[in-house]
């Protein structure tokens, strides 16, 4: 019983101590997924340029929206006659479907340039006729504590 007791005193400094760390550039984002860990990915879409249907918006849609990164490409410079390094992911979740009824697959990819910039590509996809309902393409910035909507965490 000593033993249990003493190991729990032992770890909860460690327990207190972890904290959830932001991520406020490109550098700093992939060293983390070089390392295994999982960044978690926060978008205020209100604040990316957004092109809907192929024609820019005068504004964007008052969303918030979120993704793990566990599992991604990275390309360097060149590597596929890329003018820049980057690193690509996606994920798709089935959602009550915001627009109208049913159900859609959230279909969403997320491409960050070693410049900062983000583009988060948002696809609904009908979950019985498979058909692509809507197509967004939001455009930003790493968050670096003063302009970007696109905010990068890990614990």
């Amino acid at each position: 019983m000593k033993k249990i007791l003493l190991l729990s005193l032992m770890l909860i400094p460690g327990i207190l101590m972890a904290k959830t760390q932001k991520l406020e550039s490109f550098e700093q984002v992939m060293d983390a997924l070089k390392q295994g860990k999982v960044v978690h990915a926060v978008f205020y879409y209100k604040d990316c340029q957004l092109i809907s249907d192929n024609e820019i918006e005068d504004e964007s849609v008052d969303a918030i929206g979120g993704m793990k990164i566990d599992t991604w490409e990275y390309f360097a410079k060149g590597s596929i006659r890329n003018k820049e390094a980057f690193v690509v992911t996606s994920t798709s979740k089935l959602i009550a479907n915001p627009k109208g009824k049913g159900y859609v697959y959230n279909y969403v990819k997320l491409k960050i340039k070693e410049s900062g910039e983000v583009k988060i590509t948002a696809n609904y996809v009908d979950s019985v006729t498979h058909e692509e309902t809507m197509t967004e393409n939001f455009f930003t910035e790493i968050n670096d504590g003063e302009k970007g909507a696109a905010h990068f965490y890990v614990d």
